[in-house]
């Protein structure tokens, strides 16, 4: 997604805990997105958060690593990942949260006329992301629990999005759901448009789900209230999937060029 061809903006990328990261905030990263005319191959967009990373560096999931290598666009969400990179680090790399990326796009770029597809949700969602953004084609495709272990399920996800062309993809099937299927897609190599692994954030552009205050997110506690909201839900998520990122900071703070970070600051370009 940095090529010349495709936007006149190039960006920086730093690398964080094995992960290279655009340093592009919310506007900035729209804004790349937004470049990519109609018609594109598809590519797509990883938003990591705290999870993702520990999934990158802990569990040792080559599925994760290979979707990570191969998207066009890796930005940082999470706000304690944000802090580690830059108190532990000194890097730079801007927040950029895949709700907020999600907002800005469709309030500032996506237009009434653009296709866009959506893989997860629901009809409701489908109607108020209609209702709500004047948009005129909104593909929707539902795979069933448990898709991403069912070939023929996948399969149907895959040619879904084949079949639809969209210049906006939403992969809201859950994490790593989507971004084992947004790779699959890619290495099909017959779609077009731009892919968005973005969690849960049409739920909270559509209000299906309440998100965190402003007040909550400016002081990175979003995952406190999701947690309060939801702690069945959200317990193993937060303690398990994502508390070990501190101790592979500490570990990578040790032994930096083990995580492709430079000792002092980490790998950029």
């Amino acid at each position: 997604m940095r090529a010349a061809s495709e936007t006149d903006t190039l960006f920086r990328t730093q690398t964080f805990l094995g992960a290279p990261f655009a340093c592009l905030d919310v506007p900035g990263a729209a804004h790349v997105i937004g470049a990519r005319p109609m018609g594109a191959p598809f590519r797509y967009v990883i938003t990591s958060n705290a999870s993702h990373l520990v999934r990158l560096n802990d569990r040792k999931d080559a599925r994760f690593a290979a979707a990570l290598a191969d998207a066009g666009l890796n930005v940082l969400d999470g706000a304690v990942p944000h802090l580690l990179a830059e108190r532990l680090f000194g890097l730079d790399i801007p927040l950029c949260p895949g709700s907020d990326l999600t907002a800005e796009l469709f309030e500032h770029v996506i237009q009434p006329d653009d296709p866009v597809t959506v893989i997860g949700g629901s009809e409701e969602m489908r109607r108020r992301l209609m209702a709500g953004y004047g948009l005129r084609t909104l593909n929707l495709h539902v795979p069933p629990m448990g898709f991403i272990d069912d070939p023929a399920a996948v399969e149907a996800a895959i040619q879904f999005v084949i079949e639809h062309p969209a210049r906006y993809v939403f992969l809201v099937a859950g994490a790593p759901r989507s971004e084992y299927l947004a790779h699959m897609i890619f290495q099909r190599g017959a779609a077009v448009g731009t892919g968005l692994c973005v969690g849960s954030a049409l739920n909270f552009l559509t209000g299906l789900v309440q998100r965190a205050s402003p007040a909550f997110r400016r002081l990175g506690l979003e995952w406190l209230y999701r947690l309060a909201q939801s702690p069945s839900t959200h317990f193993e998520r937060v303690f398990v999937d994502s508390l070990p990122i501190f101790l592979i900071a500490a570990k990578a703070k040790l032994d930096p060029a083990a995580y492709g970070m430079r000792p002092g600051g980490g790998g950029g370009s």
